[in-house]
């Protein structure tokens, strides 16, 4: 087993492919706790916040409301702008750069052991 203690030397696609699973987890078992519980539904529901619109809205709702320190806008920025040959063609390339700078600030969050940042994070969401 790989030891990760510093996190930030791992690659962002790293962080950002963690950081998706938490965070959809995290919607997931939120929405399981408000009562829905009919799959069709919950993936509805899922979907406006785990897709790369909804990643993308949110973090430009932490950027603009100036909730991120400095340390988390530079993770952010380094998932941000990790250059890849390709991107969904189901979204335009500003949307899925800064959903994977999203996921990459949760994945960094998460391997770093800051659970009440995370949590922090992920509560100001408002899952509903």
């Amino acid at each position: 087993m790989k030891n990760i203690e510093d996190v930030s030397s791992l690659n962002v696609i790293t962080l950002a492919y963690l950081g998706d699973a938490i965070y959809e987890v995290y919607v997931r078992e939120t929405l399981i706790r408000q009562g829905i519980v009919r799959v069709e539904e919950l993936q509805k529901k899922a979907v406006l916040y785990v897709s790369a619109k909804g990643q993308a809205n949110i973090l430009r709702r932490l950027m603009e409301e100036n909730r991120l320190s400095l340390e988390e806008i530079e993770v952010v920025k380094r998932g941000r702008n990790y250059k890849r040959s390709s991107h969904p063609k189901h979204t335009d390339i500003l949307t899925y750069k800064l959903s994977t700078g999203f996921e990459t600030l949760i994945g960094y969050l998460y391997l770093s052991k800051k659970e009440d940042r995370l949590l922090e994070i992920l509560n100001y969401i408002e899952v509903k």
